[in-house]
């Protein structure tokens, strides 16, 4: 083998009419990539805005083989780049102009706590790892629901979080891992009791069972008073 092939560079054996199966297969792994991202939930992305992450994974296996394989040639990967290029032109083309598309496409943001308790249609319509989000809670300082007057979820899954002051928070569901909060379906002792998974805060009295008036749960937890550290 020489180097320097030039039609082994471009095409090797393969005809020209396959850069059209190529255009072709660009388009249904654009497809499937966004639609799984799409289901998969935001808190996935991250830092990335959804197209960047689609581009990302579409090109990363093209432009890799490209470079180190020598019977992989250079125009059908070309064709890759052209095609997700027009791709992603067309789709920020019409999310650009299209209020209902680009909220299909891209999301809204979504409020996840209101006033110290979970909005329960955005807790059980998204895929969120509660473990992961208190985790992202504490680290900002925060002990229970009750210090937050406002928590979104934005685009790229990132969280904002705007607090109470000080003299302004109210009882709420803890946010520390299970070996620092007791949970109980019948509660100990007389005191105040948040709900396990909307934050609503009740009064119960010793060895009562309840369920929760919000969310019809059962599970509660010793709700909090603390002020917010910082």
């Amino acid at each position: 083998m020489f180097s320097f092939d030039w039609h082994r560079f471009f095409l090797n054996d393969l005809s020209i009419t396959f850069l059209g199966e190529v255009a072709v297969r660009v388009l249904f792994a654009y497809i499937v990539v966004f639609l799984f991202l799409k289901v998969s939930g935001r808190r996935g992305i991250r830092q990335l805005s959804l197209f960047e992450l689609v581009i990302i994974l579409t090109l990363g296996s093209a432009s890799g083989d490209v470079t180190f394989y020598d019977d992989v040639p250079v125009l059908p990967v070309a064709m890759v780049f052209l095609v997700l290029l027009v791709l992603y032109r067309f789709t920020t083309f019409l999310t650009a102009r299209s209020s209902r598309v680009a909220r299909w496409v891209e999301g809204e943001v979504i409020t996840l706590i209101q006033d110290g308790l979970y909005v329960l249609d955005s807790l059980d319509g998204l895929n969120i790892s509660e473990d992961e989000f208190f985790m992202e809670l504490r680290q900002e300082g925060v002990e229970h629901l009750g210090q937050i007057r406002l928590a979104l979820i934005e685009l790229d899954g990132d969280i904002s979080a705007y607090y109470y002051d000080r003299e302004e928070v109210r009882p709420g569901l803890s946010v520390l891992p299970p070996q620092h909060r007791q949970d109980y379906t019948c509660v100990p002792a007389d005191g105040l009791y948040a709900c396990n998974h909307c934050g609503e805060t009740q009064r119960l009295q010793a060895q009562q069972q309840l369920s929760c008036p919000r969310c019809q749960r059962n599970l509660w937890s010793l709700a909090l008073t603390t002020q917010r550290a910082r």
